[in-house]
Parts: structure tokens; sequence; C-alpha cells
């Protein structure tokens, strides 16, 4: 969160939402950011936060577009300035939309980008671990189903020779490694 006092009277905080068409080429997109930019400064409007959401999908076709890349600035400025900005950003080529509100008094600037990729890295960590949580399931399944199908397999063995104890097991292997008719 970015705390926002005013620095005088005069002036009033302002979140400017800019939509950029998507895709476009670096060179361009970064002269249009500069000539956005320009705007703000030639009307005098001081920059408090500037909050990049990058491409988003657009829920109908704007110009053409399906995707847009979403900026947030907020602008500290003198009101009478505001109509200036919007007439300028609506004449802008590049510009597909953009949006201008008057946050309430006190209000605290919440990056909403930061707050996506963490949201987005979250429900990426969670449906992974539903996918292993069902991939355990499922082989606890093939176990317990292995499991039944031997115990109802399963034939009693007449001729199993019993099996050999541990002294028996030393005996043998003593006899092996004394003997003397091995070639090693």
């Amino acid at each position: 969160m970015v705390s926002y006092t005013p620095s005088s009277e005069d002036v009033r905080l302002y979140e400017i939402a800019v939509l950029f068409p998507y895709p476009m080429n670096q060179k361009e997109e970064a002269e249009l950011h500069k000539s956005v930019e320009e705007i703000f400064t030639e009307a005098g409007a001081k920059l408090i936060f500037k909050d990049a959401w990058g491409r988003r999908g657009l829920a109908y076709k704007i110009g053409g577009f399906n995707e847009g890349t979403f900026i947030i600035y907020y602008q500290e400025m003198e009101p009478k300035r505001l109509e200036e900005i919007e007439e300028q950003l609506r004449i802008l080529k590049g510009v597909l939309r953009h949006m201008v509100v008057k946050p309430p008094k006190h209000y605290q600037i919440a990056p909403y980008a930061d707050s996506y990729e963490k949201w987005k890295e979250h429900s990426r960590l969670e449906e992974e671990r539903k996918n292993q949580e069902r991939e355990d399931k499922k082989l606890k399944q093939v176990v317990e189903k292995a499991k039944r199908s031997q115990t109802r397999d399963k034939k009693p063995v007449e001729d199993a020779k019993p099996a050999v104890t541990g002294e028996a097991l030393t005996q043998q292997l003593e006899k092996l490694i004394s003997d003397k008719d091995l070639e090693i």
C-alpha cells in the first residue's frame, strides 16, 4: 500500500487507467508511454505511483484487438487541468481507452500488479497440490486393488520349502566362502 497526502489544497489525486493495444512492438509501445507521460507533465501533474498491469484479455474487441496492455497512473494535479488531459488522451493515437477516477479522500493506493502475480502463483501452487492429491488417491486405489486381487488369487503352495533361518544361512555362506574348489 502506498499512502498519499495531498501536497496542497489546490491539487487532487486522480487514478487514470490507460489501455494500449496488444500486440505492439517495443519501440511503438515505448513512444506511446512517453507520449502519455508527456501529456501529464505538460498539464503540471505529479506522478505519485504507476501500476503496470501488463497484458490482459478484453471482454469484447476494441479497435479490432482482443487483448490490451493496462497501465494505471496515480497523478496529483489541479482539477481544472483534468479536461485538457482527457481530451489529449482521447485523441492520442494508440490509446484504445482511458478512464479517470477521482478516489475518495484518504485513499490508500494498493498496487494491483504485485497482488495479481502473487494470486496467480498461489493459484498455480494450489492446482499442483490438488493434482498431486488426485494422483496419490489413484495410486492408493491401484495398490488396494492389487492387494485384493493378490489375496483372492493366492493358492496354497504344497511343495514350498521352509524359509532359511539366520543360523542356517550363516552356515551356508561360510561353506561357500571356505570352499576350496571355487576359482575366483
